[in-house]
C-alpha cells in the first residue's frame, strides 16, 4: 500500500510546529515504526494504537491522518480499511526515501480531542 507518493514527498514542508497541551482525552501511541528507530527501509509496518479513558470510546470516523506538507495531504481514505477504534495496523506500507511528518487526530465519545505528530524516516 503506497502511503506517500514521490510527488507528494516533493512538496514543501508544513512550517507549523507541534502544539502541546494538557488533555483528558485519548492517547495516540505510535508503535511502529518506533520513534527511536531512526531510518528504516520501505516497505514497513505502520501501527498506531489508540487508548481512551473513563469508559469513552474512540470515534472511528473522527480519526484523521494528515501528511504535513503545503498543501496538507489527507491520507485518511488510503488507510480507512485498516482503522479500528483501537488502532491503525498496516503491513507493507510504502513511502519514498526521506523524512515524512504525519499528524494523527481523533476524538472520543465524550468530545475529547487528541493529536500527535510523528516522523517516518525512510532510507534509500
Amino acid at each position: 500500500m503506497e502511503l506517500i507518493s514521490a510527488q507528494e514527498a516533493g512538496l514543501p514542508e508544513d512550517p507549523s510546529g507541534r502544539s502541546y497541551g494538557i488533555s483528558l482525552g485519548p492517547a495516540i501511541i505510535v508503535l511502529n515504526p518506533s520513534p527511536a528507530a531512526g531510518f528504516i527501509r520501505s516497505p514497513f509496518q505502520l501501527k498506531i494504537r489508540f487508548q481512551s479513558y473513563g469508559g469513552a470510546e474512540i470515534g472511528v470516523d473522527s480519526i484523521l491522518l494528515t501528511y504535513k506538507k503545503v498543501p496538507a495531504i489527507d491520507l485518511t481514505q488510503r488507510v480507512r480499511p485498516f482503522i479500528t477504534s483501537e488502532q491503525i495496523s498496516i503491513d507493507n506500507v510504502e513511502a519514498p526515501a526521506g523524512q515524512h511528518r504525519i499528524q494523527v487526530d481523533l476524538k472520543d465519545s465524550r468530545g475529547h480531542n487528541a493529536s500527535t505528530q510523528f516522523i517516518i524516516k525512510i532510507r534509500d
